[in-house]
């Protein structure tokens, strides 16, 4: 019989083995892991100046997120597509003691971005706090181990840390999503973190200090229901960048092919590749709803109470080529996009299927090579 050292050796191997098999069929990798492979030549082709306890130079975390080539015919792809500018200020930003804020309305690519520059900078994107209007103080600084605390009153031992807390102690950068869906009182609990860059535990009567790598990176939008303003003590220990919508057609074209073809890839769907010009008309129709008026500009439109985001276009594509491939002969076509097209439409039935309508009729119908679209969206009202 193999000696017991040997034998939780190989448990160990086995165990490490499955759980790296089971990685492979991730829904969702996490960024660092799903483009390990770049963020690894990045590091290793880094010259420039690293600030302590990064994993990249602020211009390879640039490269990261906007994509290029190395030295080597590396192809870094690109992360967020948008003005270089916003991406440099948000990474210079995190390289002082301020923290950042992103801020757009939805389907903006905030969280994509705030997860991509924790994995560039900090290795690490999972010390997250998903905000909700249920939040309380615990989930922001730490909690308690409440069988041990009664066993054996306040320690160290019986204290369990928050995403902060931990970012705090190992230098890691910490995300907060939706920022302003936490209540206002709860909020405030970063104000001391941000700026003392300590963590009081007064049951203890000392604190947490961060060292050097720490920092934090929220989102927040102002366009949904249930947003609680961010207080003037707050807002000021933030540097804010504000994330916009695609600037053109053809650069929302291309960043929803490009996500839609990563997410097919990710989910292993035996699909062709998308027809570009039903993703074109796709993205033209939520360009135009959004603006209240159609590309040419001559044509004035009723925008829905939805809000049509670059992310809900991705949505809408990805349901429609599954059920092309499910239920179709496997290319993409008007029927397959008809149905969750309209659902992203129409949010309120009341005041937006008439308006939805009045679209059909007064430019969907006008247009030329159009018709099966307009049918097919017409059946469904």
């Amino acid at each position: 019989m193999a000696p017991r050292s040997n034998r939780v050796l190989t448990l160990a191997q086995t165990e490490f083995t499955e759980r790296m098999a089971q990685s492979k069929h991730t829904l969702r990798p996490h960024a660092e892991t799903a483009f390990a492979k770049e963020l690894k030549a990045l590091k290793a082709k880094d010259k420039q100046y690293r600030p302590q306890g990064w994993e990249l130079s602020p211009q390879a975390v640039v490269t990261y997120l906007l994509g290029g080539e190395l030295e080597d015919g590396t192809i870094i792809e690109p992360k967020y597509f948008g003005q270089r500018r916003l991406i440099e200020v948000a990474v210079a930003t995190l390289v002082t003691d301020r923290a950042l804020l992103l801020v757009g309305i939805p389907g903006t690519a905030k969280t994509w971005v705030s997860e991509h520059l924790a994995a560039a900078i900090s290795g690490n994107s999972t010390l997250l706090v998903q905000g909700t209007a249920g939040l309380n103080e615990e989930a922001l600084r730490y909690g308690w181990n409440y069988a041990q605390l009664l066993a054996e009153g306040p320690s160290e031992k019986a204290v369990v840390p928050s995403p902060v807390m931990k970012g705090m102690t190992t230098g890691k950068i910490v995300r907060i999503e939706e920022l302003t869906r936490i209540p206002s009182d709860v909020q405030d609990a970063l104000i001391t973190i941000l700026s003392e860059k300590t963590l009081p535990i007064p049951e203890l009567n000392t604190e947490v200090q961060a060292i050097r790598g720490f920092n934090l990176i929220a989102t927040a939008n102002d366009r949904d229901k249930g947003v609680n303003e961010l207080s003037s003590a707050l807002r000021r220990r933030f540097n804010t960048v504000m994330l916009p919508l695609p600037a053109t057609l053809e650069e929302e074209v291309k960043i929803v092919e490009t996500r839609v073809n990563q997410t097919q890839s990710q989910l292993e769907i035996p699909s062709p590749p998308l027809p570009s010009d039903e993703v074109r008309r796709l993205v033209t129709i939520f360009r135009e709803l959004r603006s209240g008026k159609t590309e040419d500009g001559r044509t004035r439109i009723k925008s829905p109470s939805s809000t049509l985001s670059t992310a809900e276009a991705i949505s809408v594509l990805n349901n429609g080529q599954a059920l092309a491939t499910h239920f179709g002969n496997g290319e993409l076509h008007a029927d397959d996009l008809a149905a969750s097209l309209t659902g992203a439409i129409i949010k309120d039935n009341q005041h937006d299927a008439p308006l939805w309508e009045e679209y059909l009729e007064t430019v969907v119908r006008q247009r030329k090579n159009w018709k099966d679209l307009y049918d097919a969206c017409r059946t469904l009202l």
